[in-house]
């Protein structure tokens, strides 16, 4: 799967999220070792706190189906009026699993994806 592709699924994933705070919608694609991808997004709740990312959502529920090999990350935040990347919080939880080199994508659409890797994050 290309990193097109992947930020085209992450897009269609941020469609899921439950963000009746913030109205901030965010999805995340994951692609791993063995060519599948497992989404996820962002799950807020009262209690700040306690929301989970999408990133960190996808990468709980590969974990949870045996996954810890991962090729790259794709993160769409339809809602945001630049690109955003994943937070300090995510970016602590993915390296644990992920490479230096591993690519990361962000963007809002289509036309503003940025593309960088875990270690230039």
């Amino acid at each position: 799967m290309d990193l097109q592709a992947l930020f085209d699924t992450a897009m269609k994933a941020s469609s899921a999220s439950y963000s009746p705070y913030s109205k901030f919608r965010v999805g995340a694609a994951l692609l791993c070792a063995d060519g599948s991808v497992v989404t996820g997004t962002n799950v807020e709740n009262r209690s700040f706190g306690l929301t989970i990312c999408a990133e960190r959502s996808a990468l709980v529920s590969a974990v949870s189906q045996g996954k810890t090999q991962f090729v790259a990350i794709a993160i769409a935040c339809p809602d945001a009026a630049y690109p955003v990347s994943p937070c300090g919080a995510c970016r602590q939880v993915l390296s644990e699993f992920a490479d230096q080199d591993m690519p990361v994508v962000f963007g809002c659409r289509a036309d503003t994806v940025v593309h960088s890797t875990m270690g230039a994050l």
